[in-house]
């Protein structure tokens, strides 16, 4: 069994999740602006539809873990994997049905955390771009809220209308998370199980500071109506030892 050695402390892989709380909206941006975003990574935007790609902000409590109790923002894109073709151009479901057959995974591009443990093992481990932030969650009403602040400037207000109850797998569903840190760009199998779930297109209102991370998303077009969102209550996950591509 893999382990590493983070602050004097062992952990084993895989690394595992017993409990968080998920929120998060999804937005159909320009593909092109997608991929001058991942550049540096070496990966590809996913096309869910001619010229449109997948951007996921998503924030998390995770309350119980390997690495301690901490909450978490992220900006992620899907992308097709390395070693797959060109997607077939059709309608939005049957495209996103055929990249979950072909492995398309979520690349990390930034994920602010406020806990150092966790900070030092996710960039440690698995390459992702964790660093530091003020990450405010409101998660205790009836809508859910996220208010990112990094050096004392918004980055991001973000809040999600939770939806309709829809049904989960019995067993846990594997993805693969991408990740890119110090040149290296890595793939992450991950493992969600989740119950609560609900979801609803739309019901997001998103609201951006002058950071640059900030910027960035503007340049992706948001603020704008998200494609659709998702909360989960619980959820257990698992993060398996990342290979570099």
């Amino acid at each position: 069994m893999a382990r590493h050695l983070i602050q004097g402390r062992d952990v084993s892989m895989p690394v595992r999740v017993r409990d968080a709380a998920v929120c998060s909206a999804s937005y159909l941006v320009r593909a092109d602006a997608a991929r001058a975003v991942l550049a540096y990574s070496g990966l590809d935007a996913a096309e869910v539809l001619p010229g449109r790609a997948l951007c996921t902000l998503a924030f998390v409590d995770y309350a119980d873990g390997d690495l301690d109790a901490y909450h978490e923002f992220g900006v992620a894109f899907m992308i097709r994997p390395p070693e797959a073709g060109p997607p077939p151009r059709r309608g939005l479901r049957a495209n996103l049905a055929e990249l979950r057959r072909s492995g398309a995974g979520f690349f990390v591009h930034w994920l602010p955390v406020d806990q150092g443990f966790t900070l030092e093992a996710g960039r440690t481990i698995w390459g992702f771009p964790k660093e530091p932030a003020d990450i405010d969650l409101r998660l205790a009403s009836p809508y859910k809220r996220c208010v990112v602040r990094k050096d004392g400037r918004l980055v991001v207000d973000l809040l999600v209308r939770p939806g309709f109850r829809v049904p989960v797998p019995a067993s846990a569903t594997p993805f693969d998370a991408y990740s890119h840190l110090d040149g290296v760009t890595r793939r992450i199998p991950w493992s969600v199980s989740p119950s609560g779930v609900r979801t609803r297109p739309g019901g997001a209102l998103i609201r951006l500071g002058n950071h640059p991370v900030a910027r960035e998303l503007s340049e992706l077009g948001l603020p704008k109506r998200a494609l659709m969102t998702l909360t989960v209550d619980h959820t257990a996950m698992a993060f398996g030892e990342a290979k570099a591509l």
